[in-house]
């Protein structure tokens, strides 16, 4: 499998392009503020065709360019209906003051062609097999993405803000709620394999098997730790 991503805009959230490999068909995860450029400067490089937008959840710096980035190719965006609301309003999902301070300058909206996703599905597109998990707590429609497990490759989980490396999504917006995001990451992260490779929405990779030993959160999850501070990271 292909992967290629870059930190776009103001947040420095990570976007993907997803492919089996250079020179073929791909998704686009999370094509937050200012990566329409960068997603197009991928598809040149590595001569591939997008085919499918795909939304770890609605907040406006995983979303902001979803609009030119499905427009540019005539693809659809996929995300949880409990998060779709923010494509056309996203300042709902910050709160009124960080919405107000932050949506002064950005304009947003649907793409023409918008899909919703479902707990347990399994998309088939680009020639790849993507499981979805709703993963709620960090927004009500989070949901993760995860690749199948292989001899020759090790599966990827795509995160979007339900885990980090040595971290967790912030619970303290409108629709967070710690006590969610915990059983999420107890039924979505735990379960997996060790070397599950972990991409996030901001931040350095990881894998299952390091944070399932380092991160305090996951060890919160599995009963090896008491409650930790309550993290702030990403929007």
């Amino acid at each position: 499998m292909f992967v290629a991503g870059f930190p776009a805009g103001a947040w420095g959230t990570n976007c993907y392009l997803v492919a089996p490999a250079a020179g073929e068909e791909c998704v686009i995860v999370d094509p937050g503020h200012e990566a329409a450029q960068g997603v197009e400067d991928l598809v040149r490089e590595h001569r591939l065709k997008p085919v499918a937008v795909l939304l770890t959840h609605g907040h406006i710096d995983h979303i902001a360019s979803v609009v030119p980035v499905c427009g540019a190719r005539g693809v659809p965006a996929w995300i949880h209906p409990e998060d779709r609301y923010m494509m056309k309003d996203p300042g709902r999902g910050l709160g009124r003051a960080l919405g107000q301070q932050i949506m002064g300058s950005i304009t947003v909206g649907e793409p023409d062609d918008v899909r919703e996703l479902t707990d347990g599905s399994v998309l088939e597109l680009a020639g790849l097999e993507l499981t979805v998990d709703h993963a709620p707590g960090h927004t009500r429609g989070s949901v993760t993405f995860r690749t199948p497990s292989s001899d020759q490759i090790p599966p990827v989980l795509f995160s979007g803000d339900l885990l980090f490396a040595g971290s967790i999504g912030r619970t303290d917006l409108p629709g967070g709620d710690s006590k969610a995001i915990m059983e999420s990451l107890t039924r979505v992260c735990l379960p997996l394999d060790d070397e599950t490779v972990v991409l996030s929405g901001h931040g350095s990779q990881t894998t299952i098997g390091r944070e399932r030993a380092t991160n305090p959160y996951l060890l919160q999850a599995a009963g090896a730790l008491d409650a930790p501070a309550h993290p702030r990271r990403g929007m």
